[in-house]
């Protein structure tokens, strides 16, 4: 039914990204009315400290620390959740929805671990729940994957999605620094918070692959499912090494769906140097999406920051506020029912592809022989052997070696097999090897 009335919009959380909305929320108020056929209006926002200095000022709506002030309000239409984190968002989402209210979220985490149960709960009840703002900050992806793509049968799904590391390697790469240095250089900037963890360890690329390949590919995955590994052991030695090679090295999300079943995945990774993805550099990401009837379609934008995440959250607000006010608005599609066995989540156990293997060893005659025939015990093959730096002090040197495709299994029981062999004396470091 159509609205007669302004819109009323009630946020949950007024940091970076809620000022960025509410900025433009009240920089545009003619350019968004004219476009939806009624007026947004601000009814309040959700702050821990009602009383603290605010980067808008004065503030044309009241603030309030009780979130019922918001979530039950009758004159709110649209709630805005962009506080972050699981709890207490996941509950605050769980009201408004029950209270009738239209979602609009940027939270990944709580939609990667709970969006299966949110988007049934919203349907459920006849409201919105969009969260396109979840995944690749101004890029649209969540909406391409529930609606222009959904003739598609996808089978693969590569992403750059987390800014903070795409800058960190992009330093390393084109400035030779360490990556303690590019890491206080992107806290600087404000690209990575104080604590990195979640960036730096993969958790917020995990987060946003099991949204994406939830959609992509019609099943229910969560961050459980999605094994991930962080850029913390890659040293400057290796983007050179990798440069040499002809790749350049990323922070990849991989899911493909074959044959045997779904995997997915979140490591560093070779890519070839001539491909798009080895081409988006410092906090831009990029999501690779391969579809029967498309082909390859790569979306490329910038990733993070409040201009781009507010133009997502914006994007959905203004969609849910046209469908309100009787404009006919594509639905997100209900969700999937398959008939079909669920498809099965592959571990990473199962993966086949090359590696890459930097390895300090005894500068002495044999050594290579020695390595060959643990890796040849795994069937692995070489693909190439370069020696590199020498210390003769340390009658040490540095080898890479690159292999042909192998089992992940195979390479793990291989590496523990290395890692006891006298003249081995560390594995600098193992990445995988992404395939064009």
């Amino acid at each position: 039914m159509a609205v007669d009335r302004a819109i009323g919009v009630g946020l949950l959380g007024l940091g970076v990204v809620g000022t960025g909305v509410a900025q433009t929320l009240l920089r545009k108020p003619s350019v968004l009315a004219e476009r939806i056929g009624a007026p947004l209006v601000i009814r309040g926002a959700l702050v821990r400290d009602p009383a603290k200095a605010r980067a808008l000022s004065p503030l044309p709506f009241p603030l309030t620390s009780d979130p019922a002030r918001l979530l039950e309000a009758s004159d709110v239409d649209i709630v805005v959740e962009v506080m972050g984190g699981e709890h207490p968002a996941l509950e605050y989402l769980e009201h408004a929805l029950r209270a009738g209210k239209h979602v609009v979220t940027a939270n990944k985490e709580v939609m990667a671990k709970h969006g299966h149960r949110l988007r049934a709960l919203a349907q459920q009840l006849g409201v919105q729940i969009r969260f396109e703002a979840s995944v690749g900050g101004g890029i649209p992806i969540i909406g391409p994957l529930q609606r222009d793509l959904l003739a598609n049968d996808i089978t693969s799904l590569r992403a750059i999605i987390n800014g903070t590391t795409n800058y960190i390697l992009t330093r390393m790469a084109n400035e030779g620094l360490d990556f303690a240095v590019a890491l206080r250089h992107a806290q600087e900037l404000g690209y990575a918070e104080p604590d990195p963890t979640n960036d730096v360890e993969g958790i917020d690329a995990a987060y946003k692959l099991a949204i994406l390949a939830s959609l992509a590919f019609h099943t229910p995955v969560t961050p459980a499912d999605v094994p991930h590994e962080g850029v913390t052991r890659l040293r400057t030695k290796d983007f050179q090494y990798a440069k040499e090679l002809g790749y350049a090295i990323k922070l990849l999300a991989i899911s493909v769906k074959d044959d045997a079943g779904l995997s997915a995945r979140v490591h560093p990774a070779l890519v070839p140097q001539e491909t798009l993805l080895a081409k988006v550099d410092g906090a831009y990401n990029a999501v690779e999406i391969k579809g029967d009837l498309t082909g390859t379609v790569t979306f490329h934008g910038l990733g993070a920051g409040a201009q781009p995440t507010a133009s997502a959250i914006l994007g959905d607000v203004v969609n849910v506020a046209r469908a309100l006010c009787g404009h006919a608005q594509p639905a997100a599609p209900p969700l999937s029912t398959p008939s079909k066995p669920a498809v099965r989540l592959r571990g990473l156990a199962d993966l086949v592809t090359r590696y890459y293997l930097r390895m300090s060893v005894g500068d002495q005659a044999g050594v290579l022989a020695q390595i060959a025939n643990v890796l040849g015990q795994q069937q692995i093959s070489l693909a190439s052997v370069i020696q590199k730096d020498a210390d003769p002090a340390a009658k040490t040197a540095e080898i890479v070696i690159t292999t042909h495709p192998a089992q992940e299994a195979r390479m793990q029981r291989a590496l523990e097999m290395l890692s006891k062999l006298p003249v081995v004396k560390e594995i600098n470091n193992v990445i995988r090897v992404e395939p064009v």
